[in-house]
């Protein structure tokens, strides 16, 4: 069997938000679930999985006691931190400071927890159009992520999302061609923004160290567990294997009703899948 090791994000046991203080602080402006995070770790173990992911609101927010909730968290269901996923608009010059400091919090609380990876999302769309240079900038900014993540013995990734400048797949060959960062493929996001996510993969496997395994169903539009709906991950699991791809998969789904179902059903899958490669 393919050498792989197969993580869950957290994300789904709560609504999905940010720090509302953010509207006037750049730097608190982080993702966060909000909910359990011990019982979704809980869960996420119950599932089967070894690894867990977080949204760098809910690991910095446990800063000031050394991380002492999230070890106890990870102490408690035996999962592995194996990264954490923090974001930005990376176009703006003057706000860049900002989260660029936000992104040092985040890979502080990586690091401090023994996680291997650091995910970064962003790069906005303006309201009067994306303008070419908006991709310089991007990148820019991407390579200083590279350099904190660096310091913090981290590896960083790029994760192209939904109602960013990246999402399709000219646009992702654009970006990649502007800095050496990781890519983080998102399974669901690219196959949603038009993308034969298979082919996406060879064609950037050497980026490749960290994925986001996701299921996206075109009508109505919602991420469903890995196996479901109208993203091929059986493919994307196929040409992984094609590229000869260790390390983690992380499993991801949004919201779901019953995340701890989801959670299974989504490892049954690629336990399915692995077993047929």
């Amino acid at each position: 069997m393919t050498a792989w090791k197969l993580a869950y994000h957290a994300n789904c046991w709560g609504p999905l938000g940010g720090d509302a203080v953010g509207v006037t602080s750049i730097n608190r402006l982080a993702y966060r679930t909000f909910g359990d995070m011990a019982v979704a770790a809980r869960d996420i173990a119950a599932a089967g999985y070894d690894g867990i992911e977080f949204f760098d609101g809910n690991v910095v927010e446990s800063a000031g006691d050394h991380y002492a909730a999230i070890r106890n968290i990870l102490a408690d269901t035996g999962l592995s931190l194996v990264s954490v996923y923090a974001g930005g608009n990376f176009i703006f010059k003057d706000i860049l400071d900002e989260e660029l400091a936000r992104v040092a919090k985040a890979a502080d609380a990586a690091r401090a927890l023994g996680a291997e990876h650091l995910v970064v999302g962003g790069g906005a769309r303006r309201h009067d159009g994306t303008r070419l240079s908006d991709y310089d900038a991007l990148a820019s900014a991407l390579d200083k992520v590279m350099a904190i993540a660096a310091e913090h013995g981290l590896k960083a990734h790029y994760h192209p999302h939904l109602s960013t400048i990246v999402e399709n797949p000219d646009e992702v060959r654009t970006i990649f061609g502007k800095t050496a960062i990781g890519f983080c493929p998102d399974t669901a996001h690219l196959a949603a923004a038009g993308g034969d996510v298979a082919a996406m993969v060879r064609e950037h496997a050497s980026r490749i160290s960290y994925v986001h395994l996701k299921g996206w169903q075109r009508d109505p539009f919602a991420f469903v567990p890995v196996g479901r709906g109208d993203c091929d991950n059986g493919a994307v699991i196929r040409a992984l294997k094609d590229i000869r791809y260790t390390g983690w998969i992380c499993n991801e789904l949004d919201a779901w009703a019953d995340p701890a179902a989801g959670a299974r059903e989504s490892h049954a899958f690629v336990q399915a899948e692995l077993a047929k490669v």
